[in-house]
């Protein structure tokens, strides 16, 4: 199961922390991701991290401005917001692709288990 949190409104340039809370499975060693959806739009890959050793990569449009970490004493992940903008609106979802071990973005999104999203608005 994955629940996340954290979202809520912000004005552009502001930041937001999202969490990801994850059970009935190892949550180490495992690749974790973040994925969104823009009011109107499709899923869009964000994020992802190794829970082993902390490997993480990103979008080109989120890079420098969102980090991706996590916590494995509480499996749990995050995904560190700063310098938003309103194009960053949408759902954002913590996933976890289906198959085992790394997976790109585009067969992430053909397969994964996703929780029930948390909304990020960026408005002024």
């Amino acid at each position: 199961q994955l629940v996340e949190s954290g979202g809520g409104f912000v004005q552009p340039g502001g930041s937001l922390k999202l969490s990801c809370t994850a059970s009935g499975f190892t949550f180490k060693n495992k690749w974790m991701h973040w994925v969104r959806q823009a009011p109107g739009k499709g899923l869009e890959w964000v994020s992802s991290i190794y829970t082993g050793d902390g490997d993480t990569n990103s979008a080109d449009s989120v890079k420098g401005r969102f980090t991706t970490s996590r916590d494995n004493t509480k499996n749990m992940m995050y995904l560190q917001m700063n310098s938003l903008r309103s194009e960053d609106t949408a759902q954002y979802y913590c996933a976890k692709a289906k198959i085992e071990g790394w997976v790109s973005p585009a067969q992430l999104l053909t397969g994964m288990w996703t929780g029930q999203g948390t909304q990020v608005t960026v408005s002024s």
